[in-house]
C-alpha cells in the first residue's frame, strides 16, 4: 500500500468545517498519482510511451469526513491488473487508524496515439503487491435511472473544471451534481455511499444538463449533454 500523510487545510473544508467531499476525492486522485510517480510510472513515463489511465468508476464509503486541522493518511494499491481495466482500492484513515472513507475504482488504459482502450501492458503489474481488496460491495455494472426526471439549470465546462488532460477533472463531476441538488432545492442527508460512472470526456466550452432522478434508496444524477447522452452518471446514497 502507497500512503500519503496529510492534515485537513482551512481551503480543502465546506461550510461546516469539514473536509468538502470533493476535496476527499482530490485526495484519492492525488494519492493514486504519487503512487504512480513512486514507482517510476508517472505521467511522463506514460506519455512518452503513448499511454494514460482513464478512471471509469468508482464507489466511495463515507462513515464521516475529517474536520479542520485533523491529521489522516491516504492509502491506496491495486489488486488486480488483468485483460483491459484494472482495480484500486482507496482508504483515509484519522490519527487513531480508524477508516472514515473508503473506495473502490476501476481504471481503463488508453493508448493515446490511436484514441482507444488499450490492454494494460506488463509494466504495469509493478503496481500489485498483494493487498486483497477492500471488503465492499461488488462494483455496480451499471447505475440504473428510475422515474421521471427534474432537470437542473445548464453548466457550461470553464477552464476551473479541467484538469492536465484537458478534460474535466473526474471530482468535478459530483460537484456538478452536488450543486444541481441544490439549484433544484433537493438534500441527500447523511451521504453515505458514491457511484460514480464515467461514460464520456466533457471539454472546455461543452454544455452540461444535469438530470435529477429521486428513487427510495438514493438520488441518480446523470450529466448530460446536449443530446441527452450522459458524461457521467453520480449516485448518492444515504446512511
Amino acid at each position: 500500500m502507497y500512503t500519503l500523510e496529510s492534515r485537513v487545510r482551512y481551503s480543502e473544508c465546506n461550510e461546516t468545517g469539514t473536509l468538502s467531499l470533493v476535496s476527499a476525492m482530490n485526495y484519492l486522485q492525488d494519492c493514486s498519482s504519487f503512487h504512480s510517480e513512486s514507482i517510476g510510472r508517472g505521467f511522463d513515463v506514460l506519455a512518452h510511451e503513448g499511454l494514460a489511465w482513464v478512471l471509469a468508476a468508482w464507489q466511495i464509503e463515507i462513515t464521516r469526513l475529517p474536520r479542520f486541522g485533523e491529521k489522516i493518511t491516504v492509502g491506496t494499491w491495486a489488486y488486480d491488473l488483468s485483460g483491459l481495466s484494472a482495480s484500486r482500492c482507496f482508504v483515509i484513515r484519522d490519527h487513531t487508524g480508524a477508516s472514515v472513507l473508503r473506495a473502490e475504482s476501476t481504471w481503463y488504459m488508453i493508448d493515446t496515439v490511436a484514441g482507444k482502450v488499450t490492454r494494460i501492458p506488463q509494466s504495469e503489474q509493478a503496481y500489485l503487491d498483494g493487498t486483497p481488496r477492500l471488503a465492499m460491495p461488488p462494483m455496480p455494472k451499471r447505475i440504473s435511472l428510475k422515474g421521471s426526471a427534474q432537470s437542473a439549470p445548464h453548466i457550461l465546462v470553464t477552464q476551473q473544471h479541467l484538469d492536465t488532460n484537458r478534460h474535466v477533472n473526474n471530482a468535478q463531476y459530483v460537484m456538478m451534481a452536488l450543486d444541481a441538488l441544490g439549484e433544484t432545492g433537493q438534500t441527500c442527508c447523511g451521504l453515505h455511499r458514491i457511484i460514480v460512472q464515467y461514460r464520456r470526456q466533457a471539454h472546455l466550452d461543452d454544455s452540461i444538463t444535469p438530470r435529477i432522478f429521486r428513487d427510495e434508496a438514493g438520488i441518480s444524477v446523470s450529466l448530460d449533454d446536449t443530446a441527452g447522452k450522459a458524461y457521467a452518471i453520480v449516485r448518492l446514497e444515504d446512511k
